[in-house]
């Protein structure tokens, strides 16, 4: 079987991240496999030679409209692809499934645009592709409810023994971790909120933001958690995209992790935390709850948040550390990978 995964960046993002590795772990399977993706910098990490890899050349242009540069990518993708080559296409995200007339297509968590051109690249990379994968049942159930499709349901692998064993990061002291940088969607503003509610605790933590690779321009976003985080009196460390060799310790040497999301598919960065032995708190989402159970706390809002971080800092629970671990080891790649090739065998056309 020939495969072709396509994703819209080779920056470290959570779809980009889980194209490559379930490429890797459909090639450990011995499928032929290839990623088709646009040139958005440097690879961020390196790839099994068993991948072959199509990698589009993407120039940036200074003042690109949103609108306009998610147009464009599609229609990059679209003239560099050749789709007779493979027996399954399997794009990853609303620009793929745009780029392609006839595909499978992971929907990792719906998204809300008021903008013309992103609301409609949105709805048609539901309505298009023929089959329809979750990585979570609670996001299935948002796309049955809003499109009466049947997606399949296959959780994301993690690679747990890369965390695991990380050799925890010192240099930022004792700190608030935050992966996925300032943006709406990551619930940047209340984890702020949060973090000064703490700091009457805990004088000396700090919070460090990692991560933001998007193609979206939250600048007025960042500017507004900029003004709050001066009004609140605290100083974030926002370190923005880390290097893939670095991340595993930065997340090891957290005295926790916050996940205070307002929309997520499954939670990978919060899983990784939890490979790595720290205590997570997330926002109480039904997919969180579906996905974590009692490995990690909830708030709903940035008081039951804080309350929520506290606890996990000052009290350490190490029957929860382990439930954590237990829950982490579990969701494998190649548990991942076979699932998928069982799927592409059962629709493919």
């Amino acid at each position: 079987m020939r495969i072709a995964l396509l994703t819209y960046s080779t920056r470290p993002r959570g779809g980009v991240v889980h194209t490559f590795a379930l490429a890797e772990a459909l090639a450990e399977l011995g499928a032929d496999v290839t990623v088709w993706t646009l040139g958005r910098g440097e690879l961020f990490r390196p790839i099994d030679p068993r991948v072959r890899l199509k990698i589009i050349e993407f120039p940036e242009i200074p003042g690109e409209a949103m609108g306009a540069r998610i147009v464009r990518s599609i229609a990059v993708l679209r003239a560099a692809f050749t789709p007779g080559e493979y027996d399954v296409v399997h794009a990853q995200d609303c620009i793929s499934a745009n780029a392609v007339d006839h595909c499978v297509r992971t929907i990792h968590h719906l998204d809300q645009f008021t903008t013309p051109e992103l609301a409609a690249c949105h709805e048609r990379a539901i309505v298009r592709p023929y089959a329809h994968v979750c990585v979570s049942a609670a996001v299935a159930a948002e796309v049955t409810a809003g499109w009466g499709l049947r997606p399949a349901v296959i959780p994301n692998g993690v690679d747990a023994a890369r965390f695991a064993a990380a050799v925890p990061a010192r240099k930022h002291g004792q700190y608030l971790l935050s992966v996925g940088g300032i943006e709406p969607r990551k619930g940047s503003l209340d984890l702020l909120t949060a973090y000064a509610r703490m700091r009457s605790s805990l004088s000396g933590l700090r919070l460090v933001v990692a991560g933001g690779e998007t193609l979206f321009d939250y600048r007025d976003y960042r500017a507004a958690w900029e003004a709050r985080a001066a009004e609140l009196g605290v100083v974030p460390e926002v370190l923005g995209p880390v290097p893939h060799d670095e991340l595993p310790g930065l997340v090891a040497g957290a005295a926790a992790f916050a996940f205070p999301s307002t929309k997520e598919g499954f939670g990978l960065a919060a899983m990784e935390a939890l490979a790595a032995g720290v205590p997570v708190v997330v926002r109480d989402l039904p997919v969180l709850r579906e996905v974590f159970g009692p490995a990690v706390g909830y708030g709903h809002d940035p008081s039951s948040l804080a309350d929520a971080l506290l606890d996990a800092i000052k009290e350490p629970d190490p029957a929860r550390r382990e439930r954590g671990r237990q829950l982490a080891f579990a969701h494998t790649w190649p548990a991942a990978a076979r699932r998928h090739l069982e799927f592409y065998e059962r629709v493919r056309r």
